[in-house]
């Protein structure tokens, strides 16, 4: 009797104890799946040639991703820019630059680590979204003005979108995802940053970005491209072997769909284009 009930009563502690021990430790570590490693060591080995090893490095720890914090300026609190201050962040872009709109903020710090995400909340906007700060390179490229008339071709989650109506209020903004996941993830992003009436002016739809082009010629003044890439970072941590394994191969098709959603009618639009997340390519026409 006693005795059971003594044991029984200090195994409930212990998982107490280990359920406390384990908050305080925070989210357990991602794990490398190695098949996906071994893959990349052989292909970017191959490519990339010494430059690799760095690339390694940042591929393998996730503090170094989504780094950047994106300020919205329809949420603004001058007590998150206080506290990033203090943590030791600093505006990402600084210096002359030919396009930088005043109300675009974006903050980086030299230590790697993440600030917390904030929760979607319906009918409260977010403060900020996490990013790489390379990813607001396109947008910068493609210098959106008031009034102009811009198509996002490859929407999801977001955060291109964001960083667009930070910088101008579009005539017309027409932000596309393919994937049908993919684009209910990117209504709920537009819904948390995003206030009314200026949602009104954004459409978004589910087509395939090949295809717009034939469906609403000469419609845009500008057009950016976040085409989809191999989303090396995230495989690398797969915890499903077949699934990364499949994943490989059919990144050996990606080079295809990048080309037909990188041929844009140029002389119509201005071009703004981004691949192997992040890279800005950019062709300007008219």
């Amino acid at each position: 009797g006693r005795f059971h009930l003594f044991v029984f009563t200090a195994f409930l502690f212990f998982l107490l104890f280990l359920k406390v021990e384990n908050k305080t430790k925070g989210k357990p570590q991602k794990q490398i799946c190695q098949v996906v490693l071994d893959h990349f060591e052989k292909q970017y080995t191959t490519e990339l040639g010494h430059t690799w090893t760095s690339v390694r490095d940042v591929l393998t720890y996730p503090l170094c991703w989504q780094y950047a914090i994106l300020l919205n300026k329809f949420s603004q609190s001058s007590e998150l820019e206080n506290t990033l201050g203090v943590k030791g962040y600093h505006p990402a872009f600084q210096g002359p630059l030919p396009y930088l709109p005043a109300l675009l903020k974006c903050y980086i710090r030299r230590t790697p680590g993440r600030f917390p995400a904030q929760k979607h909340q319906a009918g409260k906007l977010k403060e900020y979204y996490l990013l790489n700060a390379a990813s607001l390179l396109p947008v910068l490229a493609l210098e959106v003005k008031d009034g102009e008339d811009v198509l996002d071709l490859c929407a999801a989650p977001g955060g291109k979108s964001i960083a667009i109506l930070q910088c101008a209020y579009p005539g017309q903004f027409h932000c596309n995802e393919y994937d049908d996941l993919r684009s209910r993830w990117l209504k709920q992003t537009i819904e948390s940053f995003i206030p009314y009436p200026l949602i009104n002016v954004i459409t978004v739809s589910k087509l395939d970005g090949r295809q717009i082009g034939d469906l609403k010629p000469e419609l845009y003044e500008k057009v950016l491209v976040d085409a989809p890439c191999s989303n090396d970072r995230s495989w690398l941590f797969s915890s499903d072997i077949q699934q990364a394994m499949l994943r490989l191969m059919q990144r050996k098709e990606l080079p295809s769909l990048q080309f037909q959603l990188l041929s844009p009618r140029a002389e119509t639009t201005d071009y703004a284009a981004t691949l192997c997340g992040g890279l800005p390519v950019c062709t300007h026409g008219k």
